[in-house]
């Protein structure tokens, strides 16, 4: 395993310095070059390591480079997201943190997959729980309205949001628990930072919570709630990634068969939207 690894590290770091030029990288370019890309020198040099040590790392040898050095490496490479991550696990170690990039708006093909999820309600959230888009069903399930941008914010601040829930108590802690677990491995981050002080000042319950330290990992679940006009609803709940936005997560919501959930949504949808009362703090 571990020779079939430093194996394709040396394939690996070889393509990457092929694929550059001199110009590519800033470094002038003297002479006819017997193949092509950069030389080892020259990224040992845009690295900062030496000239030896790199040629080491490209030949697989048992070195064991620091997370420092093979991000210098990476830079002089000009690698990916996606190349640097896998240039980590070829080395033998866990892969940093995605660099955070501004996030894109959501696409009218998702929004469509989205909207085409009703009568079942679908939600599009970003990794903070922050809400991208929801659909129809969403608004006339749940009573969620533009006053709503965070998931974990509402289910804990939202008078009317938490009063539909037929459990809230006891899906509380799990809620806060798979949050923590999301978003551990990014605590500086200050988006992070800001919904968990945002939230901590308004709500005790969630500051005790969090408090607990307590981490799981997200699960499929049902989801009971009580509707002012459709009743009970069961759904079964599954989140999935969205392969080509790291971050995003689609939360799709499934009328479970045999409590008669489809058939209250269906009827629900044929009636005026619910406008929720004025949220006030749980």
């Amino acid at each position: 395993m571990k020779q079939q690894r430093r194996a394709q590290l040396r394939d690996f770091l070889r393509t990457r310095r092929a694929r550059l030029t001199p110009g590519d990288v800033g470094l002038p370019s003297a002479g006819t070059r017997r193949t092509p890309g950069l030389r080892r020198e020259e990224v040992a040099l845009l690295a900062g390591v030496g000239v030896s040590w790199y040629t080491w790392l490209e030949q697989g040898r048992d070195i064991n480079p620091s997370a420092e050095v093979l991000e210098a490496v990476g830079r002089a490479l000009q690698l990916s997201q996606p190349e640097r991550a896998h240039l980590f696990v070829l080395a033998g170690l866990n892969p940093p943190p995605a660099q955070r990039v501004p996030e894109s708006p959501v696409s009218a093909e998702l929004q469509q997959l989205i909207d085409a999820w009703t009568p079942r309600p679908a939600i599009l959230r970003d990794r903070y729980w922050n809400i991208l888009a929801i659909n129809d069903a969403t608004r006339a399930v749940f009573g969620y309205d533009d006053s709503d941008q965070n998931c974990l914010i509402t289910f804990f601040t939202n008078g009317r949001y938490r009063g539909i829930h037929a459990h809230w108590e006891r899906v509380a802690p799990t809620i806060v628990a798979a949050f923590r677990a999301e978003t551990a491995h990014l605590p500086d981050d200050p988006e992070l930072r800001r919904v968990i002080g945002e939230l901590s000042a308004v709500s005790t319950e969630f500051a005790d919570l969090w408090a607990q330290h307590d981490v799981a990992a997200p699960t499929q679940e049902v989801k009971a709630i009580t509707h002012p006009s459709a009743g009970e609803l069961y759904f079964d709940t599954t989140t999935l990634a969205v392969i080509d936005h790291p971050g995003w997560y689609l939360e799709l919501y499934n009328p479970k068969i045999g409590t008669g959930t489809l058939e209250r949504v269906d009827g629900l949808l044929a009636e005026p939207v619910w406008i929720p009362a004025t949220s006030t703090p749980g």
